[in-house]
């Protein structure tokens, strides 16, 4: 562990956005190290799930037996980060998921999987983040999901109009934070300093 001006935060590196989140991370102020194996969890401060298919995500993290682990964690008041996959696998329950597939847990949220459409609906838009300095953060959305339900818990830092509805893309419960969209692919590192923020709280 770390102390807490340059904490070390992990991101799961089994599929996904790893360098990119990385990046954010480190210029944001914290320590990085790719997570695959549960000792290399077992030495972080803190963990980034990051964007990819969470369908893919979920089955490697049982072939690598990271998926007791990051539960134990999650449940033990580990800082996580989730974006877009990452969100779907915070939620405690998810719509359109894939019979198998299932989610570590901790963020009291219904999410929609690709509710934003296919790969060809993706789109980019600015986005004003509540606790995020700055004006407006540049949110690119990807195959994303977004959340149907929040319990009384969540507190929703952003929500975008969509099919007529605001959709929450940002919700923050306790020590976890989940967003629809990917912020370590626009060169804005804001949101991994929120992140940072809360581990350095958390600690």
């Amino acid at each position: 562990m770390s102390d807490l001006s340059r904490p070390v935060i992990g991101v799961l590196a089994v599929q996904g956005d790893v360098r990119e989140h990385r990046a954010a991370l480190e210029e944001a102020g914290a320590a990085t190290l790719p997570v695959r194996r549960p000792e290399e969890l077992a030495t972080v401060d803190a963990l980034v799930l990051p964007g990819g298919e969470s369908t893919t995500i979920d089955k490697l993290t049982r072939t690598f037996g990271l998926r007791a682990p990051l539960r134990s964690r999650i449940a033990d008041g580990m800082p996580v980060y989730g974006s877009c996959a990452g969100m779907i696998l915070l939620a405690d329950r998810i719509l359109d998921g894939h019979p198998d597939q299932q989610t570590l847990g901790g963020l009291d949220i219904t999410v929609r999987r690709n509710a934003f459409g296919r790969q060809v609906d993706s789109y980019e838009t600015d986005l004003q983040v509540r606790g995020v300095e700055g004006g407006p953060v540049r949110a690119v959305f990807i195959r994303a999901p977004w959340v149907e339900q929040a319990g009384p818990g969540v507190e929703v830092l952003a929500s975008i109009e969509a099919k007529g509805e605001s959709r929450p893309v940002v919700v923050r419960q306790g020590h976890l934070l989940a967003t629809s969209f990917h912020p370590e692919v626009t060169g804005d590192h804001r949101v991994h300093a929120l992140f940072v923020e809360m581990v350095r709280r958390a600690a």
